[in-house]
């Protein structure tokens, strides 16, 4: 995953008393910017889980203030992502087994119950979107990084056809939580072939229209990615 670029024209130093009372919005989209930046790294384990998050160095680097850097960790905390500790900053969040299972059992909950309503409800169109993704996981069976971006992206596309903007929301947040995880399941040695002989079962269902069926399998498939996903 490559890491957004800062690329700002003026900072929250550059601001003038005038330009705040102004509108608040150059401010919002620098922290954004700033929160989009670090969770790439987060996400790539390129800060790691349990390390110090430097806010004078990272607001160096970035050329900014620690206004909108603080406010980009508020973001990230909110997602999960980042622990702030009293007086002494913030952490990028570990995840322990607990957290584990607790991810694995809201996922199993949200997805399931999306698979179900997705497939009762799927245009051709539709079906079509998600063949076209499930393609993409046979293709590239073979390539561990690419696999997991098509994995995500099916996952995702699913939860949209199912036509909930909340569950879409907390499933995303969740998953982002579960990739802190130094243990990910597509890491276990054949889970690649599991999740994917998984996915042409879900698909099958969700060609028939099997609401029950789906709903079983999309379960199924979050369980056994929690077993391969399980610290040792």
């Amino acid at each position: 995953m490559s890491e957004p670029t800062l690329t700002l024209a003026s900072t929250a130093l550059d601001r003038t008393p005038a330009d705040s009372a102004a509108g608040a919005l150059p401010d919002r989209a620098l922290y954004e910017q700033v929160a989009e930046a670090l969770r790439a790294r987060i996400l790539s384990h390129r800060l790691a889980p349990g390390s110090w998050i430097d806010e004078k160095a990272l607001a160096v680097e970035y050329g900014i203030s620690r206004t909108p850097l603080r406010e980009a960790l508020k973001v990230l905390a909110a997602e999960g992502l980042v622990t702030m500790k009293l007086r002494r900053g913030a952490y990028v969040t570990e995840v322990s087994a607990r957290d584990l299972t607790e991810v694995f059992h809201l996922l199993a909950l949200l997805e399931s119950d999306a698979a179900a309503a997705a497939a009762s409800r799927l245009t051709p169109e539709q079906l079509a979107e998600l063949e076209t993704l499930h393609e993409q996981l046979e293709r590239n069976l073979g390539d561990r990084d690419r696999f997991f971006a098509a994995n995500e992206r099916f996952h995702l596309r699913l939860l949209e056809l199912a036509d909930n903007r909340w569950r879409v929301q907390m499933v995303a947040d969740l998953r982002k939580v579960m990739k802190l995880n130094r243990h990910h399941s597509l890491f276990k040695q054949g889970r690649l072939e599991a999740s994917l002989n998984e996915h042409r079962q879900l698909m099958a269902a969700l060609r028939a229209g099997d609401a029950e069926q789906a709903q079983q399998l999309m379960r199924r498939h979050l369980a056994n990615g929690e077993e391969a996903a399980a610290m040792r």
